[in-house]
């Protein structure tokens, strides 16, 4: 392929999508991640997209949100390797809220194996990927149902929360800044996932790599409201992504790096280190806020009374904030304030 084939290519599929990783971009092209990152200074020299940390995106500073189509086939491996480190810091009984989005799709996957979980979600595919699991129990919002990533937003989904306390909140998002924090391009899911972080008593966000350093429109999770960030290893020579790490890590935020193709032994399970490549430790020895799978799981809640053993029940966030409020928070606890 000529340079101004792949370069022309390369444009397509930034138009398309919004944001595509370097490592996506050499795939589709056939060609190696420093032959891509030329064809992309080329392209950003005549002003046709702009480079971020590991990748493209449109011009203007803002990027707009894809599909989900799109988005589904975006850094497939990371995600899965992000999704696998994050289920190990979910334990047995516990009560978690999910956002919506494909990383999270990928959680939910994996916590179908975790007996006795309550979680509350306002993603359809949050709620599918954990319909026919035993012993779950899902908790959806109200809300109205944005199509093109199939969440459940507006007042009804904010409404619904209210009242709500969990241990953890997992979300995701379009772009993540030392600065600024987690946000998206969708004022009305950023509300929802404002709402979301509110009933949680820490807050864990999953960004893959490409997120790193991207800022869009509206903000979700300010910087000293994150707990901990589980991503990806970032590409070689991306000096500017672990610079970004290293800044969330300065701010307190803890930050867990899963290798590509991690295979976790499953939520649940004696040990958080999957057998093959580990989540590594980034920087010296003793570096702040950055941790490796020896530091998993973060303490989670536990519920009073045994696990049901029947299959997955669907309810609404609102009846279980009025079981809350009658029993006086004693299934799922009313943890200390978060951090900060």
């Amino acid at each position: 392929m000529f340079a101004a084939e792949r370069r022309q290519l390369i444009l397509e599929m930034v138009r398309a999508n919004g944001a595509v990783s370097l490592r996506e971009l050499a795939r589709v092209v056939q060609t190696s991640e420093v032959t891509v990152r030329r064809d992309v200074r080329a392209l950003e020299a005549e002003g046709l997209l702009d480079r971020r940390h590991g990748g493209a995106v449109l011009p203007g500073g803002f990027t707009r949100e894809s599909g989900f189509p799109q988005k589904s086939h975006l850094a497939t491996a990371e995600k899965t390797a992000i999704a696998d480190v994050a289920a190990g810091l979910v334990e047995e009984g516990e009560a978690i809220v999910v956002g919506a989005g494909t990383t999270t799709q990928e959680l939910a996957r994996r916590l179908a194996r975790v007996p006795g979980l309550t979680v509350v979600t306002n993603s359809l595919l949050v709620a599918q990927a954990l319909a026919h699991a035993n012993r779950v129990e899902v908790v959806m919002t109200g809300g109205t149902l944005r199509g093109s990533n199939y969440a459940l937003v507006g007042s009804g989904a904010e409404q619904s929360l209210q009242g709500l306390r969990v241990s953890r909140a997992f979300l995701s998002g379009s772009g993540l800044t030392a600065e600024r924090g987690l946000s998206t391009s969708n004022m009305l899911s950023a509300s929802v996932d404002r709402a979301l972080v509110q009933a949680a008593a820490e807050v864990v966000v999953l960004a893959d790599h490409t997120k790193l350093g991207t800022d869009t429109m509206f903000q979700t999770v300010p910087t000293d409201v994150i707990t901990r960030l589980v991503t990806d290893e970032p590409p070689l020579h991306d000096d500017r992504a672990v610079t970004e790490l290293q800044a969330l890590a300065d701010q307190g935020v803890q930050i867990t790096v899963a290798g590509q193709g991690a295979a976790s032994p499953g939520p649940g399970a004696e040990g958080n280190g999957p057998p093959g490549r580990r989540p590594r430790r980034m920087g010296p020895p003793g570096s702040p806020g950055v941790k490796g799978a020896d530091d998993l799981p973060l303490p989670g809640q536990r519920r009073s009374h045994p696990p049901g053993s029947g299959g997955p029940q669907l309810r609404s966030a609102a009846s279980l904030a009025e079981q809350q409020a009658a029993v006086g928070n004693g299934r799922i606890a009313d943890l200390s304030p978060r951090r900060r």
